[in-house]
């Protein structure tokens, strides 16, 4: 079972529904998911914020994270994870945020630095990943990371099947 198929029966057991807000990715995780026939049941939508301005006009994140932050950044990554939640019907969020090359890295944040967040039911986690390759394969990495992620996230979720029952 692919991961967006286990993603799929963790959201269908619950009657949840999954909203995207992707920066690095433009929009290929809300691509995987929705190459799954069926996804309607489970997908709500899919926020493509690649500007800063995006970030701020269609997710609500504060224009001071971004000054103070960067876009690439954990402040900023979590204010997209819960605008996703909040501007949509969505009970479960991922965001992604980074730098896929092969310019726009820095010492802090060089090339293939991701930032993930997963809003679940209100609670916010993240993590930063450093992927390897170039602009395409830190793009795929960081879907599948993405992914990967959020099935865990919920296979840790009260109220769920087990993992043994959608692996």
């Amino acid at each position: 079972m692919t991961s967006v198929e286990q993603l799929a029966a963790l959201l269908l057991a619950r009657h949840w529904m999954l909203a995207t807000a992707e920066s690095c990715t433009g929009g290929l995780i809300a691509g995987a998911c929705t190459d799954l026939a069926g996804s309607s049941s489970w997908f709500e939508r899919g926020f493509v914020t690649y500007s800063n301005e995006a970030k701020i006009d269609q997710l609500g994140v504060p224009a001071a994270l971004l000054r103070e932050h960067g876009a690439v950044s954990e402040p900023v990554v979590r204010a997209m994870a819960q605008g996703a939640g909040q501007r949509s019907l969505a009970r479960v969020a991922v965001a992604v945020t980074g730098v896929a090359g092969p310019a726009g890295g820095s010492a802090d944040k060089p090339v293939g630095t991701v930032w993930f967040a997963f809003a679940i039911d209100g609670q916010v986690s993240s993590e930063r990943r450093r992927f390897d390759g170039d602009r395409r394969a830190v793009r795929e990495a960081t879907v599948a990371h993405a992914l990967d992620g959020l099935v865990a996230r919920l296979r840790g979720q009260p109220g769920g099947p087990d993992s043994a029952a959608v692996a």
